[in-house]
């Protein structure tokens, strides 16, 4: 079980629209695309995982309807084990995505449904998957109260536990204390320590901020510049690695957490854990989608190992 990564998070159902704006109230117009594909953090990040070579279970909430068939089938693709509580009064939730076509900018509504509704009990039913695990990982898309009963049960057990903090938003002192490590990016960090992270030197002042609050660790990711890392003994800032053109950015921080753990449960040393999520980011921006971009175990040690 110790090489096991368990994954509590959400699924919803990706619905892009791309038009040269948005419908006024009462109006209808005609787009230019439309794409429907797999998403929701927690469910991109074991499909990350699980393609990187990792044994993932993923703990969820689904409804009874076509969203969740595309659930199933998407980690079904990738060699997802699926440990879900259907809902017959929710739904499978949903996003829509509007894409402007001049700027590519986007306005978003998530209707997260029965993953909404993931509860303390629908935690405490799999303690023994979770507190069982190697790694264990978790962000804020779901109820928070299941999140940080998540991370008490996979302390306890011994699992190595990471939190991922997206969306951003204020986190018990408790919670954090439970986080081996901690993977938020340049505005979550900002939106949990107060500190604006522009530079290596503002991730390491707000690096400094989350260990103060307990985390273990604190990889904060920066894009194109990488990631930095530090906890009480090391401190090391992983440059980006580039397999390419890049073609979409969406589910980059996904690929790095999934790369990250499934590296950490095959027993690699943080450092090259981190080095394995940014390789398997690095590839994943070259194409497009989310849960379709993940690479394989082979593309990313192909991709290391050029850069050796």
């Amino acid at each position: 079980m110790r090489d096991t990564i368990v994954i509590l998070g959400v699924f919803v159902a990706d619905t892009a629209y791309r038009a040269e704006r948005q419908p006024r109230m009462g109006e209808t117009i005609l787009g230019n695309s439309f794409v429907l594909g797999p998403g929701g953090k927690g469910s991109n990040q074991s499909v990350a995982a699980a393609m990187a070579g990792g044994r993932v279970h993923f703990i969820t909430r689904l409804g009874r309807d076509p969203f969740a068939d595309m659930a199933r089938a998407t980690w079904a693709r990738a060699g997802v084990n699926p440990e879900v509580t259907e809902d017959p009064d929710s739904y499978t939730g949903a996003a829509y995505i509007f894409i402007e076509d001049a700027t590519g900018n986007n306005a978003i509504i998530i209707s997260p449904g029965a993953a909404g509704r993931i509860s303390v009990s629908d935690v405490e039913e799999r303690a023994g998957l979770i507190g069982g695990a190697g790694v264990f990982i978790t962000q804020l898309e779901q109820p928070m109260p299941a999140a940080h009963r998540a991370l008490e049960i996979a302390r306890a057990g011994g699992a190595r536990t990471i939190l991922n903090p997206a969306p951003a938003a204020e986190i018990p002192p408790e919670m954090l204390a439970l986080c081996d490590f901690i993977t938020p990016n340049e505005s979550e960090a900002e939106g949990i320590t107060g500190i604006e992270v522009k530079t290596v030197e503002d991730a390491a002042r707000a690096a400094d901020a989350l260990l103060a609050q307990g985390v273990g660790a604190a990889i904060i990711t920066l894009g194109e510049k990488g990631a930095f890392y530090r906890d009480a003994h090391q401190t090391v800032h992983v440059p980006a690695i580039t397999a390419g053109k890049v073609v979409e950015t969406t589910g980059a921080g996904d690929a790095f957490n999934g790369g990250f753990a499934a590296a950490l449960a095959r027993g690699a040393d943080p450092i090259d854990a981190v080095r394995f999520g940014c390789a398997t980011a690095g590839i994943s921006v070259t194409r497009p989608g989310t849960a379709p971009s993940m690479p394989s175990l082979a593309e990313i040690e192909a991709l290391l190992a050029d850069g050796e």
